[in-house]
């Protein structure tokens, strides 16, 4: 095995995984120049990606084997691999990529993942890593402030929305219900446009599926208050034990926000939790234009968003708060003899993360925010999420004089739109068109959307929508989908 190894890999012939530092410097080099050709790519190369059967096939065949040598060639050899592998995925952060929710991935934020792994600190009792669990601590409490909240509000970075829903959940269970696992005629009252997310952290907090209530929308695709209160007031009536509202500040489908003032006075009517899910609409809160189409923020119980969202930051990065700090830390702390050395004499000062949540040993996540503030300031990210919502309406200016109805007006940066139903159309053959119209959109691959389906009168109408959200994306790319749109509208299987 010796033979096969790079003489210059290691500083210590008996103990390989000990890297010379002036072979790490020369890797971190390599690697900062083959992402110097890579970046440009992502902007320049397709908007789609490569996906489907074609690129397993290609996977497969390009994946080395694990060998118990180095792979013959080094690190030249393994970034090449990684570019090929690389172009086999959507391409979330390229300007076109309007689909889904787009992700950023801000160089900045990849430079703070290098330093935080490199160093490898154990944040997850904050008097391991003092320094860092007030750097994060900090950071939390910045955009606790920016939400609205006051001091005594706590959060916790997690891995996305999923765990910052999740642990909501958790704590709203606990305030209200106990932890005695008897959670029969418990009540969680969502809308059928919540994000998937939400039923699955209900169940995985152990509640029964009866649990879930599921409210009725408005027009435009938003909780209705008086039918959350009705709701309510008839499960107290049955027996049951209502203790939960999950809202919306901009749905998935539609970018829609839930009217939380409304919804927050039922709660407080009722003595409910109001939890907002803020996952893709909650960093808009950083913007004038994004506070104030959300509201009061600071109504709610419980707020969960996604940095690696709304503020361009590499997947990996969620935050959850919590308005009244101790309520989250009750429902997630545990000790244990083991880590008796590393107590928390005030352990709200600068709380433990694993205190806030269900993870002991996480990553060190403060620093991929940290970082890109330090180094752009706060104004770049304001001024992206204004220009953000900026595009969507340009997006929907521009698409008034064409042969497409809007369902539901946007209010955020996703706009959902689709061909309109043609006199005694089937829903099977108007479903057929739309779906026609996104495949003449995304095959010019200058820009690429996906769909969703919203309801009809007689079942699921499938809906085109774009979501502006990628840092990289400007007007230029709001033009091309325009000019898209209007050539495949064009298409003999989209007229019909």
């Amino acid at each position: 095995m010796s033979a096969t190894r790079p003489v210059d890999v290691t500083s210590d012939s008996e103990h390989p995984l000990e890297l010379a530092p002036e072979v790490f410097e020369r890797w971190t080099l390599e690697v900062a120049a083959w992402l110097r050709e890579a970046l440009p790519a992502l902007t320049e190369g397709s908007a789609s990606g490569v996906t489907g059967g074609p690129a397993w096939e290609r996977a497969a065949a390009l994946s080395p084997p694990v060998a118990e040598a180095p792979l013959h060639g080094g690190l030249e050899a393994t970034l090449a691999v990684l570019g090929q592998l690389s172009r086999l995925a959507l391409n979330t952060t390229g300007p076109g990529y309007l689909a889904y929710v787009p992700g950023g991935g801000i160089p900045a934020s990849a430079l703070a993942q290098l330093i935080a792994a490199s160093l490898n600190r154990f944040t997850g009792l904050a008097a391991a890593a003092p320094g860092f669990a007030r750097l994060e601590h900090n950071v939390l409490t910045w955009l606790a402030a920016e939400l609205g909240y006051d001091q005594r509000a706590r959060g916790l970075f997690t891995t996305g929305g999923s765990m910052a829903n999740f642990s909501a959940v958790v704590t709203a269970r606990h305030h209200h219900l106990g932890d005695d696992g008897d959670y029969r005629g418990a009540s969680l009252y969502m809308t059928a446009q919540a994000h998937r997310c939400v039923g699955k952290a209900a169940r995985l907090a152990g509640l029964p599926s009866s649990a879930l209530r599921e409210v009725a929308v408005d027009a435009a695709l938003r909780m209705d208050p008086r039918r959350l209160d009705a709701a309510v007031r008839a499960d107290r009536a049955a027996g049951r034990r209502p203790f939960l509202v999950v809202a919306s500040a901009g749905t998935t489908n539609t970018g829609a926000i839930d009217p939380l003032d409304e919804i927050a006075d039922v709660c407080a009517a009722h003595g409910l939790w109001l939890h907002v899910d803020g996952a893709y609409g909650g960093c808009f809160a950083l913007c004038e234009a994004g506070r104030l189409r959300l509201g009061h923020l600071s109504r709610a119980d419980s707020i969960a968003i996604d940095p690696h969202k709304g503020l361009f930051l590499p997947y990996g990065l969620g935050a959850l708060f919590v308005r009244e700090g101790e309520r989250l830390r009750a429902a997630h702390a545990e000790t244990a003899a083991y880590l008796q050395d590393l107590s928390e004499p005030q352990p709200l000062e600068v709380p433990s993360p694993s205190d806030l949540g269900p993870e002991l040993s996480r990553e060190y996540r403060g620093l991929r925010l940290w970082l890109p503030l330090m180094l752009h300031g706060a104004a770049p990210f304001r001024e992206a999420a204004a220009e953000k919502l900026d595009l969507a309406r340009r997006f929907r200016e521009a698409i008034r004089p064409l042969p497409v109805e809007v369902p539901v007006e946007p209010e955020l940066s996703v706009v959902a739109f689709r061909l309109p139903r043609l006199p005694g159309e089937d829903l099977g053959h108007w479903n057929a068109r739309n779906r026609a119209l996104l495949r003449g959109i995304n095959r010019r691959d200058r820009v690429f959307l996906s769909s969703t389906t919203l309801p009809a009168e007689d079942g699921d109408a499938v809906t085109l929508r774009i979501c502006v959200l990628c840092y990289r994306t400007h007007a230029e790319q709001i033009d091309r989908c325009v000019e898209d749109l209007s050539a495949a509208l064009a298409d003999p299987d989209v007229t019909g």
